[in-house]
């Protein structure tokens, strides 16, 4: 069994801009692994040679910018993704939710994978866009800037352009789900301890193992997927693809026969060593900007440790533990009062 954890010293609002901020820090800290990753999908020339030559080529021909192409697209999707997958989320969490307030493990991620999809649908065009900006070359750019790029495939390519390719989304977060509840299933088997004893550490391995695991079994559908975001007759050499095709299926055909089986989980390399920095970050930057934000709630004494403040109860929350300090505050003020009156009389 699995419980929905919630850290009710925290404001909504302060929740979401934790989360938010981490994401933003740790996608833009990350972002050359992914224009690597992208590149490699798509199959443009500068993955050619493999994985540590990508770099230099890169650098080469875009020079240093070219590893933050559609880093903005990236992040102007991450706060809408975030509010819409965690609401979405939490719905479907409540509904499985016994009156204990306990979900199976099973459950829980079901719930993340359907949320994760219609956040991917609402959002989907911003993904269409950073591609676009990925895999053009900086200095013959088509687009000039994520506003630029959607109105002009809009009206070049059509509306459903910039949902090309989400079946694939829906199709990958079954393994990707899968891969999540194999990992999360045989966890406590693999440190021999119940996963309520886990510590950060563990935690933060488990989530990476899990995302490594869920990540390669959904993988081709994301290559699949990145390839018809990319490819457009009316775009230099179709887009960069490697491959043309005219749908889904003949995408995957195409592949298989001109590349191999294996060029499915080409740029799994940058995505697989992209994990590690990319949590690691995200929980650090979390945990700093929750600090923070705890600090100022009043809870701990230094936004450098959870230390709790003497005297507060921890299981208040934000609005309750203000309220008990202006109660408190008045009581002292007016008790001052008093002995100062009395005084004078």
């Amino acid at each position: 069994m699995a419980t929905v954890k919630k850290d009710n010293r925290l404001t909504s609002c302060q929740s979401f801009l934790c989360a938010g901020f981490a994401g933003l820090f740790s996608k833009s800290a990350t972002s050359p692994l992914e224009v690597v990753k992208i590149k490699s999908q798509v199959g443009t020339f500068h993955c050619k040679k493999g994985f540590w030559q990508s770099f230099p080529l890169i650098y080469h021909n875009e020079g240093l910018k070219g590893f933050w192409k559609g880093n903005l697209a990236s992040c102007l999707r991450l706060f809408p993704y975030t509010a819409i997958h965690l609401a979405t989320y939490r719905k479907i969490v409540h509904i499985h939710m016994d009156e204990l307030g306990f979900i199976s493990q099973a459950r829980a991620i079901l719930a993340g994978g359907l949320a994760g999809v219609a956040a991917a649908f609402l959002t989907y065009p911003l993904e269409v866009a950073e591609t676009r900006l990925i895999v053009q070359h900086c200095r013959e750019p088509t687009y000039v800037g994520v506003v630029h790029v959607m109105s002009k495939i809009q009206h070049t390519e059509g509306l459903l352009a910039l949902y090309r390719g989400f079946s694939l989304t829906v199709l990958g977060a079954f393994p990707f789900s899968l891969g999540c509840y194999v990992v999360y299933m045989n966890v406590d088997k693999l440190w021999q301890e119940p996963p309520f004893r886990f510590s950060p550490l563990q935690n933060f391995i488990n989530g990476c193992f899990a995302a490594a695991v869920a990540q390669t079994l959904s993988y081709p559908f994301e290559t699949v997927k990145r390839k018809m975001q990319a490819q457009s007759s009316r775009l230099p050499h179709f887009g960069g693809v490697d491959v043309h095709f005219s749908g889904v299926i003949d995408c995957f055909v195409q592949v298989v026969r001109n590349k191999g089986v294996l060029s499915l989980w080409s740029g799994l390399s940058a995505s697989t060593i992209k994990i590690v920095p990319y949590f690691g970050l995200l929980f650090t930057c979390f945990e700093t900007c929750k600090r923070v934000c705890l600090y100022r709630n009043g809870y701990i004494v230094s936004p450098l440790s959870y230390k709790p403040a003497p005297g507060v109860d921890q299981s208040l929350g934000p609005a309750e533990l203000q309220e008990v300090k202006r109660y408190l505050r008045n009581r002292k003020f007016g008790a001052a009062g008093q002995t100062t009156l009395g005084n004078r009389w």
